[in-house]
């Protein structure tokens, strides 16, 4: 067994407990002020089965020590780097005569007996160099002084030591299956699942364990102390005390650390507790994190990813009751790459229909053949308004809302090609008309006044008939009234179903037609006319539509009204 703490406390340089500054980054500093105090504690010893975690300053190695008493003693050693690579080396040496009660005359003084073990060298056991999460493990090891020293020379890091001298009734870790990998068995543009055989803990010592998924776009990670590192990077750096604050210097919930140091519940912890709960965490702008705790569950689906992004996916199976964690060895996948939008050609001078899904988009294309110097969009929004853009050879030309018809004129250039993207309507799906032409020719669709409203006369409504009356334009036009009886719940959510402003008197029967005149007026502030529907019947309710015909057979429809005749006269 290891040997008992007061011993090793004796052998050992005393250091403070509490009420100690800030660790600076001069290491020689910072142990003066450590001796400096009064109150001793050895944080040197490795306690025998129990994790504990650690901090490193670059280039200043840290040593461990352990005392086995007996011979022929099951010994295990894991080293575990968090956020940078270690130097690690674990060497044997000696026990003074006095450990082992064997000694006679005068003991050496503690002075000595410190000198003594710090000077020798001891038998080098084993080392290792890099960032995985490395063993040492004997079935049977001598009686003996163990050191275990780290040094980092990338950087201060964190780190955590386990050692234990009864390994197989331990199992603080999970197991890893015969296949430890963690497999991609689904790949979406936004969505990836992840299927990994459970852990033999779980089934077999019926530990309590859960998965931890952890997804980022740099790399893979070797340990939960290393995603953790990376979390709580802004918090134990950034945002630490400053020094002059009473601060232990072993006291690492500061850092985001447990301060627990008692047994086997010694153990790294996330600063916040509920880091088991599904959340997306990002420790500085550009660094984007996920980890989510799933339960006992081995197959997994990450949604909202971005489409054609490379991800790094890891799985960590964790002893819920120890809080200590084993990797899966993870694995990497790039999402799918977005459906590529069709492009629609446009032929010059010819209208085209365009339907668009809520929220959704369309591409159209536009060459023309010849050199121009002008190039014009007409556009008819047939419902909500709608977003275009036009862009020549990749220059923005054009970014507008578009509702009813909108007519624009832009220069040209030769052998130029347009690339129009229209945007729906968050509403609900989108219709237009859009004609592109190099050629100067008349508007396809009828030039309309800015208020499109039909007004009715409530005084002069009667039992049979109605008058209603609408704005025109400079522009002579033929316009057309349609009437149709609805029913008297007839309201405003029926009426928006029908305002699909490109269906023409095509769609409407014969029998709703009233009458078609042609209209227009120099002066715009004369541009109005009336007309009165006649042949109605009595206390019914009617929906009015008036009609624009263009030049090149295409109509436009005002806004409907709904009247209603008198019940009595």
């Amino acid at each position: 067994m290891l040997l008992s703490y007061w011993y090793i406390s004796l052998l050992l340089m005393p250091v403070c407990l509490r009420s100690q500054k800030l660790p600076t980054r001069d290491e020689e500093l910072f142990q003066m002020q450590i001796r400096d105090k009064a109150i001793f504690h050895d944080s040197s010893v490795v306690p025998d089965g129990a994790e504990i975690s650690g901090y490193l300053f670059r280039d200043n190695p840290k040593r461990y020590f352990f005392v086995v008493e007996e011979d022929n003693t099951p010994l295990s050693v894991i080293v575990t780097p968090c956020d940078a690579p270690l130097e690690w080396k674990l060497t044997l040496q000696e026990l003074p005569e006095e450990a082992s009660g064997e000694g006679s005359g005068e003991p050496e003084s503690l002075e000595q007996q410190k000198q003594q073990l710090m000077n020798e060298e001891g038998t080098e056991l084993f080392s290792y160099k890099g960032n995985d999460v490395e063993y040492f493990v004997s079935s049977s090891s001598p009686a003996g002084l163990y050191q275990l020293e780290l040094v980092s020379t990338e950087k201060d890091t964190h780190f955590k030591v386990y050692a234990t001298t009864t390994p197989e009734s331990d199992q603080p870790y999970p197991e890893l299956p015969y296949d430890p990998r963690v497999d991609v068995t689904s790949l979406g543009r936004t969505t990836v699942t992840l299927a990994w055989k459970p852990t033999p803990t779980s089934s077999v010592l019926k530990q309590p364990i859960q998965y931890c998924v952890v997804i980022n776009k740099e790399h893979n990670f070797k340990s939960i102390c290393a995603v953790e590192a990376k979390l709580n990077a802004d918090d134990a750096f950034m945002m630490a005390p400053k020094p002059g604050l009473d601060f232990s210097p072993f006291d690492f919930a500061h850092f985001g650390f447990s301060s627990n140091n008692a047994g086997k519940d010694r153990s790294f912890m996330p600063k916040n507790p509920n880091a088991k709960s599904l959340r997306q965490i990002t420790a500085k702008p550009n660094v984007d994190i996920q980890k989510v705790c799933i339960g006992n569950k081995n197959i997994f689906t990450i949604s909202d990813l971005k489409p054609d992004t490379q991800y790094y996916f890891d799985v960590f199976a964790v002893n819920t009751g120890t809080n200590m964690s084993t990797a899966y060895v993870g694995t990497f996948a790039r999402t799918k790459e977005e459906a590529k939008q069709k492009t629609l050609e446009l032929k010059d001078g010819k209208v085209t229909d365009v339907f668009i899904k809520r929220k959704g988009a369309k591409f159209l294309r536009f060459a023309p053949v010849s050199s121009h110097q002008k190039v014009t969009f007409s556009v008819h929004s047939c419902l909500d308004a709608i977003q275009i853009q036009v862009r020549r050879d990749g220059k923005l030309l054009l970014s507008q809302s578009v509702e009813g018809v909108r007519q624009f004129q832009l220069r040209g250039k030769p052998k130029a090609k347009y690339l129009i993207r229209l945007k729906g309507s968050k509403k609900g799906a989108s219709m237009l008309k859009i004609l592109a032409t190099s050629k100067f020719n008349k508007q396809p669709f009828p030039s309309l006044p800015e208020d499109t409203r039909i007004k009715a006369f409530d005084k002069l409504r009667t039992c049979s008939s109605v008058t209603i009356a609408w704005l025109g334009t400079q522009e002579r036009n033929k316009f057309c009234v349609y009437k149709k009886e609805v029913d008297d719940d007839y309201n405003e959510e029926h009426k928006k179903r029908e305002q699909n402003q490109c269906l023409g008197p095509d769609t409407r029967k014969k029998s709703d037609k009233v009458l078609c005149k042609y209209f227009h007026s120099q002066n715009l502030q004369k541009a109005v006319t009336t007309e009165t529907i006649k042949g109605l019947l009595p206390g019914k309710t009617y929906m009015l539509d008036v009609y624009v015909m263009g030049h090149g057979g295409h109509s436009v429809k005002y806004q409907s009204k709904v009247v209603k005749t008198r019940k009595f006269c």
